[in-house]
């Protein structure tokens, strides 16, 4: 996982807004290749910086024909480095080159089956001749341009697959990036490793090595200091940059009395104990609770958590004298999803632990990160020995628990919603099912209910249990927990949790729910 330099074997990925764009990023590093995305109009000089070996042209919801949609720039045909275009970006080759693009008799979506006519194509050798894929199109090429020939074909696409092997155009009707398309991540490799020539160098250990050489370089005499949570992203970051500069470093952990059970006092141990990391910690629980009395608007309590948060960061900070640099656990996705929908993503989306930083701290940022997706940094964090439970700890926001207490924010309902998440936390990890569930945890409804215990009658509060898997947090699945298992978090929180008589378990998805609550 080396970061990009115009020496690193790269393959760039231009988007044409495609809702696949970043899983086509994930497959070719999965094949240990680095990948990287831009803008489906980069300049010439953007795409020199990466050199690319090879460029693959997403997928994206416009036809060719309409006004205004993204065409291929002339630079990027006459790179000479193969090209492979994915739906929309086979359509584009093959209409600028001479083809016709034309609208399918029957749209395609869905499951579908392919006949490889050509098994001895780069793209295909040595995989079956018949397929499973992913398709998503509405027009199709009915007629090619110069010089390409058929590869593969649908029931509705008879050319589902093309090639144009002497100037190194493949083009691919369906989706070989998404999971449905059973072989998806084979062809990928076969471009990228076989046609590409890509060797497969983006590891754990090498981006180690160079980021702790890129750190030491830039930091040189100066000091870091670095917001540190728990979580894997800010505990990886800060391993790094210990490694690194050693004592140059100083974490600050924030206590802001929303985290859960006990776990500010276990995540200072494990920074101190085992990690050996110079770390401040800041109880703040009494400011944050009181900044967020009678609040119940979600948005109101980010904005009100977000700002609570700086002032104490800054006021930590100051108290450590002249410190030089922030290092901070920005990820690939913040990048992305911080540029416009049509240029570079040069603006960086501040990480959710320190928010917008005032400017007059005037710190450098160093962010070892920005080009890693979450299963990398994990990836990453094995690689440096961190403890297995804070690199598989589940994503947790920064807002901390006020997101998942509807309504408002007291001592109590805090409480509560702690003592009822730690069960719901236990009987997952007791039923060995931490790893394929991506997230899971209790929410403290603004509901009350009636409900009997013993004799009594009692009006008390519902709490709702939540538990997703998911392959990054853009979409998610409902979690389907064993009967026997939601039965003891129930009985347990109606038992154990004082003021709670009722426990619902929420089967949404996202979309068209969201993961959190708030």
């Amino acid at each position: 996982m080396s970061t990009p330099t115009t020496e690193r074997e790269t393959i760039a990925v231009l988007d044409f807004g495609s809702q696949y764009s970043q899983l086509i990023l994930r497959r070719v590093r999965e094949a240990h290749v680095y990948a990287e995305m831009l803008p489906w109009d980069s300049s010439p000089e953007e795409l020199d910086r990466l050199d690319p070996r090879g460029i693959i042209l997403s997928g994206g919801p416009n036809s060719v024909y309409d006004d205004g949609a993204p065409y291929l720039t002339r630079h990027v045909l006459e790179r000479g480095v193969p090209i492979l275009g994915i739906c929309y970006g086979m359509q584009l080759f093959a209409h600028q080159l001479g083809g016709r693009v034309a609208q399918a008799a029957q749209r395609e979506y869905g499951l579908a089956q392919i006949q490889v006519d050509r098994p001895e194509a780069p793209l295909f050798r040595g995989l079956p001749v018949r397929q499973s894929v992913w398709m998503s199109h509405g027009d199709r090429i009915d007629a090619l341009p110069p010089g390409f020939a058929p590869l593969a074909h649908s029931g509705n696409s008879p050319l589902a697959a093309i090639a144009d092997e002497s100037r190194q155009l493949y083009g691919l009707q369906f989706h070989p990036e998404v999971v449905h398309t059973e072989h998806g991540r084979a062809i990928l490799e076969r471009f990228c490793r076989g046609i590409c020539g890509c060797q497969a160098e983006w590891t754990p250990g090498s981006f180690i090595d160079e980021s702790i050489a890129r750190i030491r370089e830039t930091v040189g005499d100066g000091r870091v200091i670095c917001g540190v949570s728990g979580g894997v992203d800010s505990t990886v970051v800060a391993a790094l940059v210990q490694r690194a500069v050693g004592d140059q470093l100083t974490a600050i952990y924030v206590n802001t009395g929303l985290m859960r059970k006990n776990e500010s006092q276990e995540t200072m141990a494990r920074f101190r104990d085992q990690m050996g990391l110079n770390v401040v910690y800041a109880d703040a629980t009494e400011t944050f609770l009181e900044a967020l009395q009678g609040v119940e608007d979600p948005e109101r309590k980010r904005m009100i958590i977000g700002k609570t948060f700086i002032d104490v960061f800054e006021q930590e900070a100051r108290g450590l004298g002249q410190v030089d640099f922030l290092a901070q656990g920005t990820l690939y996705p913040d990048v992305i999803e911080s540029a416009s929908s049509h240029r570079s993503a040069v603006k960086i989306k501040t990480h959710h632990n320190v928010g917008g930083l005032p400017e007059d701290m005037r710190m450098q940022l160093i962010e070892p990160l920005r080009y890693l997706f979450k299963d990398e940094v994990r990836e990453v964090g094995v690689a440096l020995g961190l403890p297995e439970e804070m690199v598989y700890r589940p994503p947790y926001p920064g807002p901390g628990l006020a997101v998942r207490i509807i309504g408002e924010i007291t001592h109590e309902r805090v409480a509560t919603l702690q003592e009822a998440d730690a069960i719901v936390r236990a009987e997952i990890e007791a039923a060995g099912l931490g790893r394929e569930i991506w997230q899971y945890f209790a929410v403290l409804t603004p509901l009350l209910s009636v409900g009997v215990m013993g004799d009594s009658r009692t009006y008390a509060n519902v709490v709702a249990i939540r538990a997703v898997t998911s392959e990054d947090g853009m979409t998610a699945d409902w979690a389907r927990i064993p009967y026997e298992v939601l039965a003891r978090m129930s009985s347990r929180i109606v038992n154990e949790v004082p003021g709670v008589n009722r426990v619902v378990y929420d089967i949404s998805s996202k979309p068209p729910a969201t993961i959190e609550w708030e």
